[in-house]
């Protein structure tokens, strides 16, 4: 499978039945494709739904119904929609189980940035400030270097999302944990060693004796 898909489909594995999970833009929308049978949460998108599917049921699609980065998706049965206030209360409430979000960059502290994009004009954070502060778990899903720089790194250059710690990260390479002693090694991805990984980051790692393969939904 390629980087995006297998991200996707770690990530996917992290959800529990009953979550409330919001999807970050980009790669982290390819989550809702990886559940694995049996799991069913609900997806939420901080410009106002909770319910919201990526591949539109007959009979249910909107062109006027999008998420935070205006791509048109689908809604389920029982789905809600409501004011950006409302949305942001869930969110600064405590109320989101999981976040999964893109990265730029993560450090050793297992501090995220993803929103100032070098050399580009952005219109600001949007919500990811909000979630990295206000969701139970945040993962970051994101590919492990950019054009062979390194994206873990040991202090981050570009503006930090939050001061809060991420949950974990999953890349193409590896599933990182960041703990209060440094980012561990948890998971390597098939036909990958634990010296690739290394090699791959600028941050320091903790590799614990064994180091288990990634497992995904077939």
């Amino acid at each position: 499978m390629d980087s995006k898909t297998l991200i996707a489909n770690r990530v996917a594995q992290e959800m529990k039945s009953g979550d409330l999970v919001n999807l970050g833009i980009g790669l982290p929308t390819l989550v809702a494709s990886y559940l694995p049978k049996g799991i069913e949460v609900s997806f939420q998108s901080e410009n106002g739904i909770i319910g919201m599917s990526m591949l539109p049921h007959p009979g249910l699609l909107d062109d006027d119904l999008t998420d935070a980065g205006g791509n048109p998706i689908g809604s389920v049965p029982g789905a809600c929609a409501f004011d950006s206030s409302f949305s942001f209360g869930l969110i600064r409430g405590g109320h989101l189980d999981v976040t999964v979000l893109g990265g730029l960059q993560v450090d050793e502290r297992g501090l995220l940035a993803n929103w100032m994009v070098p050399g580009k004009m952005v219109p600001g954070m949007g919500g990811a400030m909000d979630l990295v502060a206000g969701a139970k778990r945040v993962i970051v899903a994101m590919t492990h270097t950019a054009k062979g720089t390194p994206k873990i790194v040991k202090e981050c250059s570009l503006p930090l999302t939050a001061i809060r710690r991420v949950d974990l990260i999953v890349t193409e390479l590896a599933v990182i944990e960041p703990t209060d002693d440094g980012l561990v090694l948890r998971e390597i991805a098939p036909d990958v060693s634990v010296e690739q990984v290394l090699e791959a980051t600028e941050a320091a790692l903790i590799v614990p004796e064994s180091v288990p393969e990634m497992a995904f939904v077939a």
